[in-house]
């Protein structure tokens, strides 16, 4: 897969720990790369990353700390980098919006400036989010071409990482003088709101509707018709993957801003998403009661992803049914029997990728 670029690749992942950030780490463990994850210890219990027992080199330590991401740069010597460290929680952002702002923005300074002064780092990933964008609640998805913004803090956030990775981009890593001045190139991925077995962060969908089944209790859903891009875990990350192949390659023009997320016909609410859950796991069950007092959150995010179906020949394998069938079983599969899917889905979705033919799967 991704034309064999990664294997035998030294791969640093920020945010390892995390949920996407371990599925990434499993998949490039199979692809052959030797991966180092640097990251906080894991916040939830259980753990994803615990429960999947994978053995790369684990790093604890904090993207706020400098000198501790320059340490483990100078020790491992990446070849290339994705960054996924972050806060990721939309409410948690109201809560604690310093803290949001310095891991999201400074953490990503951080390690942009650990790329730019060790040597060695060939190709740089940085995981941003939907959220990046000024959303205006429009029928359109927005484009990679759209302004940066953000209403609450977290997506504020993301949108002056986005602006961070530019100018990094253009003052160091500028593409026209890649081969001539450095040798790094840099690019920005944002993703829907992604799904999958093994999140259990607070204030999400679909772990809060999996601890409450496993409760035997009813999941208050807060905003039942909000429209979300939802995405398998594995989409995504086969979209970074993809763009970080391309990056390995030498290939200065994907070194830009990219979106990754489902087609609009598979762009659902938040209670059909809950809907089709609920069909794969009869525990799940739902009422609807949104808080008067809840902070703002979006109501309506799209995404459009035509530049990477047209330049990178990528698009979603999974629709809506099967990305969340997938996730319901394999939470019930862990409440009832302990096992964990991650291994087998990530094999399947291989599987289905092979039949749409698409790019990366050679």
């Amino acid at each position: 897969m991704f034309h064999g670029i990664y294997k035998g690749k030294r791969v640093l992942v920020t945010g390892h720990s995390g949920f996407k950030g371990s599925w990434l780490a499993l998949w490039l463990r199979n692809l052959g790369v030797e991966v180092c994850g640097f990251s906080l210890p894991p916040n939830t219990e259980p753990s994803h990353w615990e429960k999947l027992g994978l053995d790369i080199r684990s790093e604890t330590g904090d993207i706020r700390n400098l000198n501790a991401l320059k340490k483990v740069f100078a020790e491992f010597r990446p070849e290339m980098v994705f960054h996924l460290a972050a806060q990721p929680i939309v409410r948690l952002s109201y809560q604690n919006p310093v803290e949001t702002f310095s891991s999201n923005v400074m953490g990503t300074v951080n390690v942009l400036e650990a790329c730019r002064t060790a040597a060695g780092v060939k190709a740089a990933v940085v995981i941003s989010s939907d959220k990046c964008y000024e959303n205006r609640e429009t029928l359109r998805g927005y484009t990679e071409n759209d302004p940066m913004g953000g209403y609450d803090p977290y997506s504020a956030s993301k949108g002056c990482t986005e602006l961070a990775v530019a100018s990094y981009r253009r003052s160091f890593f500028n593409p026209a003088d890649y081969g001539k001045k450095h040798e790094l190139l840099l690019a920005s991925a944002r993703a829907g709101n992604v799904v999958g077995g093994g999140d259990w962060a607070a204030d999400r969908l679909v772990p809060d509707l999996m601890r409450a089944a496993e409760d035997g209790q009813s999941s208050v859903l807060r905003n039942p018709s909000s429209v979300r891009p939802w995405q398998h875990v594995l989409e995504p990350l086969s979209g970074y993957l993809a763009l970080g192949m391309k990056l390995l390659e030498g290939n200065a023009d994907f070194a830009e801003g990219w979106n990754f997320g489902p087609a609009s016909d598979r762009i659902v609410t938040v209670k059909e998403a809950a809907s089709m859950l609920a069909a794969s796991w009869d525990k799940i069950k739902v009422t609807e009661n949104p808080p008067e007092d809840a902070p703002h959150e979006a109501s309506l995010l799209r995404l459009d992803c035509t530049k990477a179906m047209e330049k990178l020949h990528w698009h979603g394998v999974w629709d809506c049914r099967e990305t969340f069938e997938r996730t319901a079983v394999w939470y019930r599969d862990f409440y009832e029997t302990g096992s964990i899917r991650t291994e087998d889905d990530l094999k399947t979705y291989i599987a289905s990728a092979e039949k749409e033919k698409l790019e990366w799967i050679k």
